[in-house]
């Protein structure tokens, strides 16, 4: 009979009861979904060998073996380990990172997989056993349309372009296709010019290169919108925009920064968002910019998680 000791000692390992059954599913980490043809077929024999010959695909982009019985989990661990697909991705620490396929999406803008392939390297396996006071999930979204809803993470990144609307070069043209291109309604006519309303627009990108007198240019460089303290489920919280544009490169420095600062001043149990209306946003956004945290960054790691008192 499987014990609730037992249960326990797997679930760290990426394995969870299965409701009713004294069998388990083994999660399976991808590097933000990107799954080989090799390892799929790992995956497929996985279940064929020791669960119960099903592979259900998480909302983390994880791969779930199901019904893998209690004694032959080692041998399943031994299996996949020998494909370079280890199990795991639970507990209060870095979860697995999540991303749309903006690198090959036409709304995308920004790499998302070579994004993805540096936080899942940097963060989930680098510190992989690093503690925190909750779960901490990252995900990386390659623009407003928030396929991957990067606003619902401990971390969101969304990928947008950022650019300069010359309205000196508008030619006032029957027909606008910047206008007319607008999801949002950002561009309207005025006094015979189109007007670009900053407080409306996304930079969703989605108007780069439809003006043929260049009023909006035909590229922009990728930048990123950082949310923190999303959370979504019994307890609900949109995550908060970090102030200004940042560059794909700045972004693991970013997130670092934000888990550091969790890791300070979060108690245990408490989710980054309940961390944030606690203390506020100013808070946050002060130490990502004193840079002290980046410095501090053994001494944080190494203490203990806080506990109210």
């Amino acid at each position: 009979m499987i014990t609730k000791k037992d249960i326990a000692s797997v679930k760290g390992r990426g394995f969870l009861l299965n409701r009713g059954t004294e069998n388990f599913s083994g999660r399976a980490v991808s590097v933000a979904g990107k799954f080989s043809a090799e390892q799929l077929a790992a995956l497929a024999e996985c279940a064929k060998r020791f669960g119960n010959g099903n592979v259900i695909f998480t909302t983390r982009l994880c791969a779930e073996v199901q019904g893998i019985p209690f004694d032959k989990i080692p041998e399943a661990e031994a299996f996949m380990a020998e494909k370079g697909l280890p199990f795991g991705g639970t507990g209060a620490k870095i979860r697995p990172v999540t991303a749309c396929k903006g690198t090959t999406c036409v709304y995308g803008n920004i790499d998302t997989a070579a994004m993805a392939k540096v936080i899942h390297e940097k963060f989930y396996v680098g510190m992989k056993g690093v503690s925190l006071p909750h779960k901490f999930k990252i995900g990386v979204g390659g623009c407003p349309n928030s396929c991957m809803k990067p606003s619902l993470n401990d971390v969101g990144i969304e990928g947008v372009k950022v650019f300069a609307f010359s309205s000196d070069l508008c030619k006032n043209c029957r027909a606008c296709a910047v206008l007319d291109s607008c999801p949002v309604g950002a561009v309207k006519k005025e006094d015979s010019k189109v007007i670009l309303d900053r407080e409306k627009c996304i930079s969703c990108g989605v108007c780069l290169g439809k003006c043929p007198f260049g009023a909006v240019p035909k590229e922009a460089e990728g930048s990123c919108i950082v949310y923190v303290g999303g959370t979504w489920g019994k307890s609900r919280r949109l995550g908060t925009p970090l102030k200004g544009y940042y560059s794909p490169e700045s972004i693991p420095d970013v997130i670092e920064a934000v888990m550091l600062w969790y890791k300070e001043n979060g108690f245990a149990k408490e989710r980054l968002g309940a961390c944030i209306d606690r203390l506020g946003i100013d808070s946050l956004e002060a130490a990502i910019a004193d840079g002290d945290l980046l410095e501090r960054r053994d001494a944080i790691l190494s203490a203990p998680i806080k506990e109210r008192t």
